[in-house]
């Protein structure tokens, strides 16, 4: 079985291939650019913009940069969630990239997806809650 363009092999090649180039980009961009600094620019997030409530991701880039530096406790702090699910959504693309290019098909089962949606959720509520200990940090 030969690798095509326009296949499922090549979908799983080319979604791999911008993820990861997409991930290194970003990846480089805050190994020299930290966003625990107000003054650097980073994007804004549409959710605390207009709720000023912190999405489950708010504090990802701050999280990312963190573990560039080593800083664990630090990259918890800035978002302890993302820290879990990211590993847990990577294992997940590489299961189906792997599967797909065996010639196999492979769904992310419904109660992982609800799983991620949920958590997500409540990541959110608890997050957002007056006195939590773990505010994100900055400089």
């Amino acid at each position: 079985m030969g690798f095509r363009f326009g296949t499922e092999r090549a979908r799983a090649v080319w979604t791999l291939s911008g993820i990861a180039a997409v991930g290194a980009a970003g990846v480089a961009y805050l190994a020299v650019a930290d966003p625990h600094d107000p003054s650097v620019p980073m994007p804004f997030c549409p959710t605390k913009l207009l709720t000023h409530l912190d999405c489950p991701a708010c504090g990802g880039l701050r999280m990312v940069n963190s573990l560039i530096r080593g800083e664990w406790e630090r990259a918890a702090q800035d978002n302890a969630y993302l820290l879990v699910a990211l590993p847990a959504a990577a294992l997940l693309l590489l299961r189906w990239a792997f599967l797909t290019w065996k010639g196999g098909r492979w769904r992310i089962p419904p109660w992982v997806a609800y799983g991620f949606l949920v958590s997500a959720a409540v990541w959110m509520i608890v997050r957002n809650l007056p006195g939590w200990p773990w505010p994100p940090t900055t400089l």
